[in-house]
């Protein structure tokens, strides 16, 4: 059974940075794309960003400039690097990610969710 396994959340001042990780647990050939969510209470999930097998990745446009999605397909673990925080960054942060298993077939996985408080 393939897990995500998320760690890296905390609570921060505004400004300061903390770096997400989301690591694959169990047999996968590759990973295909991975995406970052978060959710506040009370609010939708909502988009984070994303990035494919190939390198491409897209931010929320609140995000950019002070958010990276990286892929280490060596560790089949993906970060999300956040610098600048800003309380409205509070959340918690989900990875989801799809995987190319040996046999060929598609699979994919929600981590657990990582709690982000940024305090002013």
């Amino acid at each position: 059974q393939v897990q995500l396994v998320e760690s890296g959340g905390g609570s921060v001042q505004t400004g300061e940075s903390l770096r997400l990780s989301c690591a694959v647990s169990g047999r996968i050939f590759s990973i295909a794309g991975v995406v970052w969510y978060r959710q506040s209470p009370g609010q939708q999930r909502e988009f984070v960003a994303a990035m494919t097998s190939g390198g491409a990745s897209r931010y929320l446009d609140s995000v950019k400039d002070r958010f990276t999605i990286h892929l280490d397909n060596a560790k089949n673990t993906v970060y999300l690097q956040m610098n600048s925080l800003k309380p409205e960054d509070t959340a918690v942060y989900y990875c989801n990610a799809g995987f190319r298993r040996y046999s060929g077939g598609l699979g994919a996985s929600w981590g657990q969710g990582t709690q982000v408080t940024v305090s002013s």
